[in-house]
C-alpha cells in the first residue's frame, strides 16, 4: 500500500488538482476506489473519499459528465457550469491533503490547488470552444475521452509514483498556459479584423 509522506503531499496536490480541473468526478472516483481497495493510504483529511456514498455519487456524476461532455454545444454549457464545481472541489482536495501541515502551508496548498485547477479547467473550456464549431463530432468526442483518460491516469499515477505524476501535471500545466495565451491572442486578432472591416 502506498503511503503519502509530507514530501509527497505537494505532488498529490499538483497532480490531483490538475486532474480535477479536467474531470473532478473521475478524480474523486479514482482516488476513492484506490483508497477503498487499500491500494493507497490517502492523507487523513481525504479519508472521506473512500466512503461508499462518495464513490457512488462520484460514479453517477462521472457517468453523466462522460455523456454530456461529448455532445457538441452542450459541452460548453456543461463546462461553464462546472467552473463553480471543479475549482472549489480541487481546493478542498488540496486542503484535505495538507490537513496535517501547518495552517500557513495548508492555506498555500489550498490556493495552489485552486489555481492549478483553474488553469486546467480554463484551458479545457477554451480548447473545447475552439473545437465545438467543427461540423463533425469525432474531434469533440476524442478530445473529451482524452481528458477523461488524463484525469484518471494522473489520479492513479500520483498514488503509485507521486513525483512522476506531478511532473507530468506540471508540463501539462505549462502547455495549458501557453495554449490559452495563444488562443486569447488569436481571438483578439480575429475580433480586431472583424471590427476593422468596412460596413456594407
Amino acid at each position: 500500500m502506498t503511503h503519502f509522506t509530507p514530501s509527497t503531499i505537494a505532488a498529490l496536490v499538483i497532480a490531483a488538482s490538475f486532474a480535477a480541473g479536467l474531470n473532478v468526478y473521475a478524480t474523486v472516483l479514482t482516488l476513492g476506489l484506490l483508497a477503498h481497495a487499500h491500494w493507497v493510504e490517502l492523507p487523513q483529511g481525504l479519508e472521506i473519499l473512500s466512503q461508499w456514498w462518495v464513490i457512488i455519487v462520484s460514479a453517477c456524476l462521472f457517468a453523466a459528465e462522460f455523456v454530456a461532455d461529448k455532445i457538441p454545444g452542450f459541452d460548453l454549457v456543461w463546462n461553464t457550469m462546472h467552473t463553480v464545481i471543479r475549482i472549489p472541489i480541487a481546493a478542498l482536495i488540496a486542503y484535505g491533503a495538507s490537513s496535517h501541515l501547518s495552517p500557513g502551508m495548508q492555506v498555500l496548498a489550498t490556493a495552489a490547488g485552486a489555481s492549478i485547477a483553474l488553469v486546467a479547467h480554463g484551458s479545457k473550456t477554451s480548447l473545447r470552444a475552439a473545437v465545438t464549431p467543427s461540423p463533425e463530432p469525432i474531434s469533440n468526442i476524442a478530445l473529451s475521452t482524452t481528458e477523461d483518460a488524463v484525469a484518471i491516469g494522473l489520479s492513479w499515477l500520483v498514488t503509485q509514483h507521486p513525483w512522476t505524476a506531478a511532473t507530468i501535471a506540471a508540463v501539462l500545466l505549462l502547455i495549458a498556459i501557453v495554449m490559452t495565451h495563444w488562443m486569447v491572442k488569436t481571438l483578439r486578432r480575429w475580433l480586431g479584423r472583424i471590427k476593422g472591416e468596412p460596413a456594407y
